[in-house]
């Protein structure tokens, strides 16, 4: 889980200084490292290795990061022309 997070951290801090459309790219690693981390969560607070306040408050916290990543991408999605194929 500490891997996870870390890269997700990674992916964040490193979009800051990228050009649009790697930021897209960037932001959809980060949002798969992020479900890496909330099912690590789970599966910690199945074993009873996190109690459920702890998984409560920890759950609602990484919904607000997925929302502020997703928005962040959805916003870079709408500026950022679409590359003709």
């Amino acid at each position: 889980m500490d891997g996870y997070f870390l890269e997700l951290l990674e992916c964040v801090f490193t979009s800051l200084y990228l050009a649009p459309e790697q930021k897209i790219v960037r932001l959809t690693t980060a949002v798969s490292k992020l479900d890496g981390v909330k099912f690590f969560l789970q599966i910690a607070w199945e074993n009873k290795c996190v109690p459920n306040e702890k998984f409560i408050a920890l759950s609602e916290m990484l919904d607000e990061i997925g929302r502020m990543i997703g928005g962040w991408k959805k916003g870079l999605e709408t500026k950022t022309p679409a590359k003709s194929k």
